[in-house]
């Protein structure tokens, strides 16, 4: 019986060593009904960063939503790559092997357009967990299409505006 226990134990240890190699750790925001709502929304295909680490390293950042929405405010120096509209040309001048971040006001749509650009051999991209709304929540400026920093953010719509905990929003 002894020898059965450990041997389970090192089936179980070898399965979760494996199992953990081939999958990240779960990406997490400060508000735990938000990450709720994140960890059931999302669908987890590509590789997740967070605020902290776009904050804190070199990414070319993209924008995935709607052009309007990124007019009223968007993260110092990203570049608007569309949702509806996306087109892979708004990467002109982009290596495939950059380290592309990319973010909406959540992660959804963000986490489809990091998909396509995987698809199209861009090989370090990644999805924003949280997006914009938890970049703003924890504190981080945004600005407006001339560079000045602003405290409006689009929030979608009034449902998903709950998600988001600082700034003015706005809908239109």
């Amino acid at each position: 019986m002894r020898y059965l226990v450990i041997l389970a134990s090192i089936v179980l240890a070898l399965f979760l060593f494996l199992w953990g190699r081939n999958h990240q750790a779960p990406m997490h925001v400060r508000d735990q009904a938000y990450d709720l709502l994140l960890s059931t929304l999302l669908s987890h295909s590509v590789p997740e960063v967070s605020i902290d680490q776009i904050a804190s390293a070199d990414f070319h950042i993209l924008d995935a939503r709607a052009y309007r929405e990124f007019e009223v405010s968007h993260i110092e120096g990203a570049t608007w790559v569309g949702y509806d509209d996306f087109d892979i040309g708004r990467l002109a001048g982009i290596d495939k092997q950059a380290t592309v971040a990319v973010y909406c006001s959540v992660g959804y749509r963000s986490e489809r357009i990091t998909e396509k650009l995987q698809q199209q051999g861009y090989t370090h991209a990644v999805n924003v967990y949280g997006g914009i709304f938890e970049w703003v929540n924890t504190g981080h400026p945004v600005v407006t299409g001339d560079g000045t920093e602003t405290k409006t953010v689009h929030a979608y719509s009034k449902s998903w505006s709950i998600w988001l905990t600082r700034g003015n929003q706005v809908y239109e």
